[in-house]
């Protein structure tokens, strides 16, 4: 069945800086003739953009907007925004300015043309702009994706991507546990162990330290290991 709409899932937390900017290009982009909804997760925010969201125009956006009354994590966001996506193809935006919604028609491309299941868009693989990397961040990358492709048999180059783009019933087979930046090995982890057709290809990154906003750290990597062992074996 040729899809109809997307679904583009937003976990928000503390974007109150950027998420008018975010919704206005992820409203503007080019869905290659499909419809579009947005499903925004508040996750607790507590600097403007839980207001933000409230007194939002959702018909303006094609959004719909959800709220955790406590920040529970961006895995537990998006759990909760994957409950309520309509969309035949699903593709998970983040609410800061690291990743341009430009991208969109490269990435639903192969899934629309029959190819593939899910796309990833690596910020490693070249050919785009890309912002250096901190390099602990890349090592810590680096050896997730290795130790990814080991373990479950693959090549990607960019596990971490928030860039993710899913048939929605692939998608909707992850049931996530996570609720953390652990959610990222465990939704490939799953993908991949259902043998489904998943392609890359190269994005551009705009990507921010912390002092502009960013929210992962060292010990998010720990995590990750972690989700990637275990759901090697389990579900």
């Amino acid at each position: 069945m040729q899809p109809k709409k997307v679904s583009v899932l937003m976990p928000v937390f503390n974007e109150v800086k950027t998420l008018t900017q975010v919704l206005e290009s992820v409203s503007s982009a080019n869905y290659c003739g499909l419809d579009k909804e947005i499903v925004l997760v508040d996750d607790g925010s507590t600097d403007g953009t839980r207001d933000l969201l409230a007194s939002l125009d959702a018909g303006k956006y094609a959004a719909r907007v959800f709220f955790h009354e406590k920040n529970q994590g961006k895995g537990a966001a998006l759990r909760t925004a994957q409950g309520h996506a309509e969309g035949d193809i699903i593709l998970i935006q983040d609410a800061d300015l690291e990743y341009s919604p430009k991208e969109y028609p490269n990435l639903l491309q192969p899934i629309l043309e029959g190819h593939a299941d899910v796309v990833y868009g690596s910020r490693l693989s070249g050919g785009s702009v890309t912002r250096a990397f901190n390099f602990t961040h890349y090592l810590g990358n680096k050896f997730l994706t290795l130790l990814t492709n080991i373990l479950y048999n693959c090549t990607i180059t960019d596990m971490e991507t928030c860039y993710k783009v899913f048939k929605a019933p692939v998608f909707k087979k992850v049931t996530i546990k996570s609720n953390r930046f652990d959610f990222e090995p465990e939704i490939t982890a799953k993908v991949l162990k259902q043998g489904v057709r998943i392609y890359e290809l190269p994005i551009s990154y705009y990507g921010r330290d912390y002092s502009e906003g960013k929210k992962i750290t060292w010990v998010d990597g720990f995590g990750a290991i972690w989700a990637l062992i275990k759901f090697r074996f389990v579900d």
